[in-house]
């Protein structure tokens, strides 16, 4: 199981679902709402949470796509019980609890794993935001 925002699609994400793959044979992804990311990121998202999941579905490498939850966080892994869950590198957003949460839902044996960067320097969902905001402004829109 991994979880993100995957707003502006790029190939760090591509990568990180990638290495997620190959740590079970069945991977969930769970897309943020854009409620939550409003309220965490204090930004809204680019693209709707709805394309958001369309696009991770049509990209393939998920075997199922769902929607996190708009009230607690961690309920999409007591319903689906994940074996794994994969974390971005640098993924922070409800990563404190998540051992303990583990522990209350009967999953002890569920591994946390980080997962590697893959060019952070030039694949970061931030740093295409920032380009798409510099070529809007450069170019008057």
């Amino acid at each position: 199981m991994v979880f993100g925002t995957f707003d502006v699609f790029h190939k760090g994400h591509k990568n990180f679902l990638r290495q997620a793959c190959r740590l079970g044979n069945f991977l969930i992804a769970v897309v943020a709402r854009d409620e939550t990311v409003a309220k965490v990121k204090k930004h809204t998202t680019k693209n709707s949470e709805r394309k958001r999941m369309l696009v991770l579905k049509k990209n393939g490498l998920a075997d199922k796509v769902v929607l996190g939850s708009l009230g607690d966080k961690y309920v999409v892994i007591e319903k689906y019980k994940p074996d794994v869950i994969a974390l971005g590198y640098d993924q922070n957003i409800f990563v404190s609890e998540l051992k303990k949460k583990l522990k209350e839902f009967g999953l002890d044996k569920t591994r946390l794993v980080r997962l590697k960067s893959y060019y952070p320097k030039k694949y970061k969902s931030s740093l295409f935001k920032i380009n798409l905001f510099l070529n809007k402004t450069t170019k008057g829109g």
